[in-house]
Formats: structure tokens, C-alpha cells, sequence
């Protein structure tokens, strides 16, 4: 439905700890302890590493846990590229005026479990991309901010045309906020609003309408 990144038996164990690189807390001489700066304010290392411990330890309760992880080895580039792009988004939605409701986000998740068979198989489709079980709502809310800074565009995100316009709004966003990503994690695209090679964070797989 969605994309963007991704027991404890011994091999499971084993994979998450060859998986799992070692995110030392050291940024750059600018920023000590610093994944990236947006916009002023830091994402930690520290932070990022919680996130990244998270996924795996889903990842890893799952039957399918070890094919999990290693399919989602470069987990730590992913979540990065995500946390700087929700700040991205966070931002253009509010120069656009738009806000996303709890109801909102629970219709919207509604409807995607009833299309993936079940809340359990919406939740295990998101862990192959890296998104912890708890971050399923915030990853809803995202849709639909999308969504509501496509429409204040006249954008129509199904259309090419439309994802262009959204993408130049969000590359117009990104530029101004001064992203700078400590080297060893790679450097920050602002006009692909990407963390080098990583996945375009702002594509959806599958299709839920947004309720309000």
C-alpha cells in the first residue's frame, strides 16, 4: 500500500546482527552526533538507530524474519532518507495549510487493512518495506498530507504532470531548510528530495482513498 524503507531464533539473531551496521555516535565536525541537520535542528544518530532497532526487532518475531532483514540491508540509509523527508513534507504541508485528523488517518488505515486481507497482513506488508508496526500511522498521515499538498497544487498525483508539480514543491521546500547529511550516510538530493540512492519515499503501492 505504501513504501518506503524495511525471531529471535538463532538465525534470525545472527542475521540482524550482520544486517544491522554499526552507527558509531559521531557526526560531522560541524555537528558532533548528527545523522543529518534540517533546517537547523538535528536528527541524532542515536535516534536513528532507534528506529532502525525497531523495524528489526519486528523483523525479527517475524516467521520470515531472517529473509526480512536481509532484504532490507541498507535499513539505516532508508530510515534516514525517511526522517528528513517527513520533516520535508511536515513543512510544505504547513505553508499549504494542511492538516491531517486522527479520524482521518484511521478511515484511511481502515480501508487499507480491509484491501490487504486484515490489520496483521496490512502490518507484515509495510514490515518487507522497513516500516515498524508503529509507524504504520505516521506513515498514513504522510499519504494523506501528500494527498492534501497535491490538492491545495491542483496536482493530480495519479498523473505524471501532477507528481512533477508535487515534486517541485516539495524540491522548492527541501532547498530551503538546508539539508546537510553527515557524508558517511551519503548527501541529501534536493531536487529528487532524496537521500542518494535510496527509494523514492513518496510513492505509494497500492491505493486507498482519502476519507474524511
Amino acid at each position: 500500500m505504501f513504501r518506503r524503507r524495511t525471531a529471535l531464533s538463532v538465525s534470525a539473531t545472527a542475521a540482524l546482527l550482520a544486517a544491522t551496521p554499526l552507527l558509531a555516535a559521531c557526526g560531522s565536525g560541524a555537528h558532533p552526533g548528527a545523522a543529518a541537520v534540517v533546517d537547523g535542528k538535528r536528527i541524532t544518530v542515536a535516534q536513528l538507530q532507534a528506529k532502525v532497532k525497531d523495524v528489526r526487532a519486528a523483523q525479527a518475531k517475524s516467521p520470515q524474519g531472517t529473509q526480512l532483514i536481509m532484504n532490507t540491508g541498507r535499513l539505516s540509509l532508508a530510515t534516514l532518507n525517511g526522517m528528513i523527508f517527513d520533516r520535508v513534507l511536515a513543512r510544505s504541508a504547513e505553508h499549504a495549510g494542511v492538516t491531517v485528523t486522527r479520524r482521518a488517518v484511521q478511515n484511511w488505515r481502515d480501508q487499507a487493512e480491509q484491501q490487504a486481507g486484515g490489520a496483521e497482513r496490512l502490518k507484515a506488508m509495510w514490515l518487507q518495506q522497513g516500516i515498524a508496526p508503529d509507524e504504520v500511522d505516521a506513515m498514513v498521515r504522510n499519504q494523506l498530507l501528500l494527498d492534501g499538498v497535491a490538492k491545495h497544487l491542483g496536482a493530480d498525483r495519479g498523473k505524471p504532470e501532477g507528481q512533477r508539480t508535487l515534486a517541485r514543491e516539495l524540491a522548492k521546500t527541501s532547498r530551503s531548510m538546508g539539508i546537510d547529511v553527515n557524508p558517511r550516510f551519503g548527501k541529501w538530493d534536493d531536487q529528487q528530495v532524496i537521500l542518494g540512492e535510496t527509494k523514492d519515499p513518496w510513492i505509494t503501492t497500492g491505493q486507498a482513498k482519502q476519507q474524511t
